[in-house]
């Protein structure tokens, strides 16, 4: 029979727990059978993740697990152009939105290829910040409309790619981010007799905000300060390339989440475009950078996880303003182009993870771990434990700790042997929990019981490394949803933070999303005898790319998904990628894994030349090392050895 609070829970309950219609944006909410679903095109056809799950486990292909949403990829990139264009005709624009995708932001061909094709019907097109990535824009670049935008320290190869790009059609922009890069392309330009397509970063003023707001100011790594400007000015035209010079461009910094910031940046570059254009050049384009932001949280706020703004106004803000400063100036107004890289892929990529264990401090002991003897430190904490109506809140806590601390004590000088020391501890956990039961009831806590819950909080094991799937939680304290995939009609009695499976103690998630600023545990379920998922969200920016070889995991598999057209809820897996094998990442440190193995073999035979190992023995051992050379590098979980609880 189901308890009281069980029955009463519902996937409404989990749903709003959760914040699914905070940062869902639309597209992920739970069904009524207690699962997770996600509405690529926000149009009511949905997808329950956990039949995409079953789908890759049929393939062979476990958790951790990333899945490409394609359909939200592609609505993400007609929704951006959509907005402007809206915000173009709304505010009576004479100009056009000619936005780029930054391919720093997920270089990976399959989101790369599928941006290109989203963006055909509105000319959208790249930007690169090194020769790699320019190299890839030049081969993926499609039609002589859409723009290319070159960023970043440039060499003369890097240059000359891009004029190779200018010679064959393309509209390329070399965007000058350091003075000395004017004379190079100058140089460059005169040796290869083809005459480029220029900008000028400026190096703003206006204070940035957010985890990134060093992006701008007079010590910002890029970007020309007004007498700089003016010097390029002066090298362009004694060049005979004043004609060359066609773009403004400023950055402002990624996840920028408050509007204002945004509206002061855009003045100040329609300022030096409209200053630039009175002295005689003929511009044309004004690129207002990356910072346009995703709520991470849900919370609308300026919070550096959220944004106050929706994509529309985001748009309207920026040709409202580039209107107004270039009408007071007499200046035709410019093709605006936006470099939002984070908008446009991170909702479209999730992680899931498995649970394999749970770390529980405060479970009581089992009955052959009980002290035969109790000690007197013992038999006064289980008092404290069992008269709690005499003192109040405060005071039992303050007692509980000074028996702790008297029992480590006791410990320290020999007096205290390992049962009694393993009860203290038991006991002392058990009054904090009933501590913390106590003040979810109460009206005012003293400050001193507030971070009870999150003392008390497990620790859920997961088959993933925070190194290599969400890098910026562990770099920046970025911010992820995450939620149960699945049992959301139950309701979730335990608080955990999720421990991965690094050797690093920094290999961990321990601050998660909230209306009211963020928690330090999340509400996960009890673990049972089934695999338990997680579904971590809006991870496609910047993740895939950043994540890193700690401890040799590597990539995880990887599923992109489509929308059957012909089923009103059916889906597809386009494509399947297998994660980094063991062999794969050995390389990538520059071993061999044949020599390995070839190494290890010698070895045992070895040791079976002198008995250690029987020759049969030595045959099965030598090709279980090989094997695993071809397996994968994260955790084969078994079913019956799952689901255990350390104490």
């Amino acid at each position: 029979m189901k308890s009281k609070s069980a029955s009463s829970w519902s996937a409404a309950k989990s749903e709003e727990l959760y914040g699914f219609k905070r940062w869902g944006a639309g597209h992920f909410g739970v069904d009524s059978d207690g699962f997770v679903n996600v509405q690529p095109l926000a149009d009511g056809r949905s997808i329950r993740i956990m039949d995409v799950v079953d789908e890759a486990l049929g393939m062979g292909l476990k958790a951790p697990l990333v899945i490409r949403f394609q359909d939200l990829l592609r609505h993400r990139v007609i929704q951006l152009n959509q907005v402007f264009h809206q915000a173009i005709k709304d505010e009576g624009y004479k100009g056009s939105y000619r936005g780029v995708f930054p391919i720093k932001v997920n270089q990976l061909r399959e989101v790369v290829d599928e941006i290109v094709t989203a963006g055909k019907d509105y000319t959208y097109g790249l930007e690169a910040g090194s020769k790699p990535e320019l190299m890839i824009a030049l081969a993926m670049h499609e039609g002589a409309n859409r723009l290319i935008i070159c960023n970043g320290y440039k060499d003369h190869d890097y240059i000359r790619l891009a004029l190779l790009g200018r010679k064959i059609g393309k509209k390329i922009i070399l965007v000058v981010e350091q003075l000395a890069e004017v004379d190079d392309i100058i140089k460059v330009s005169a040796e290869t007799g083809v005459k480029p397509m220029i900008g000028f970063r400026a190096k703003l003023l206006t204070r940035g905000e957010g985890k990134w707001a060093m992006s701008t100011g007079d010590n910002a790594k890029f970007g020309l300060n007004t007498a700089e400007i003016l010097f390029a000015c002066e090298k362009l035209r004694a060049a005979k390339l004043g004609s060359c010079l066609r773009l403004v461009h400023f950055h402002i910094g990624s996840q920028v989440p408050n509007i204002i910031t945004i509206k002061n940046a855009v003045i100040e570059a329609t300022r030096f475009y409209c200053q630039l254009a009175k002295m005689g050049f003929p511009m044309g384009y004004l690129d207002v950078g990356g910072g346009l932001g995703i709520d991470y949280d849900g919370s609308r706020t300026n919070f550096e996880s959220s944004m106050n703004y929706t994509m529309a106004e985001y748009a309207r803000d920026v040709v409202a303003n580039i209107r107004d400063i270039c009408k007071a100036s007499h200046v035709a107004v410019p093709d605006i182009v936006s470099e939002s890289g984070r908008a446009v892929v991170a909702p479209h990529s999730m992680l899931v993870v498995e649970v394999f264990e749970r770390i529980n401090k405060r479970e009581t002991l089992g009955v052959q771990h009980q002290p035969k003897v109790k000690h007197q430190v013992v038999i006064d904490l289980e008092q404290m434990h069992k008269n709690k109506a005499k003192l109040g809140r405060l005071e039992r806590f303050h007692d509980a700790m000074q028996k702790k601390e008297e029992s480590f004590s006791l410990f320290n000088l020999g007096y205290l042997d390992l049962e009694n020391r393993a009860a203290a501890e038991s006991i002392f956990w058990q009054i904090c929990e009933q501590l913390a039961k106590e003040c979810r009831d109460a009206g005012y806590v003293p400050e001193e019981l507030h971070d009870l819950n999150r003392l008390l909080a497990d620790q859920y094991v997961c088959n993933f490394s925070v190194f290599q799937s969400l890098l910026d939680h562990w770099a920046l304290k970025q911010l992820f949803p995450i939620t149960p995939l699945h049992r959301l009609k139950e309701r979730p009695t335990v608080n955990a933070i999720l421990a991965d499976i690094t050797c690093d103690s920094d290999g961990k998630v321990s601050s998660f999303v909230d209306l009211q600023d963020t928690k330090d545990y999340l509400a996960v379920h009890p673990l049972n005898a089934k695999p338990y998922y997680l579904g971590i969200y809006l991870t496609g920016a910047y993740q895939d790319i950043m994540g890193d070889l700690h401890n040799l995991f590597g990539r995880v598999n990887e599923v992109h998904v489509f929308l059957e057209p012909d089923e009103p809820d059916g889906f597809y897996i386009e494509e399947a990628l297998s994660g980094s094998r063991i062999s794969d990442v050995i390389e990538g440190v520059q071993y061999q894994w044949e020599e390995l193995c070839r190494r290890m073999k010698a070895q045992i035979d070895a040791a079976t030349r002198k008995d250690l190992v029987k020759p049969r023995e030595g045959v099965r051992l030598v090709e279980f090392y090989e094997s695993q050379m071809l397996s994968k590098t994260y955790l084969n979980i078994e079913p019956k050895t799952a689901r255990k609880s350390r104490k």
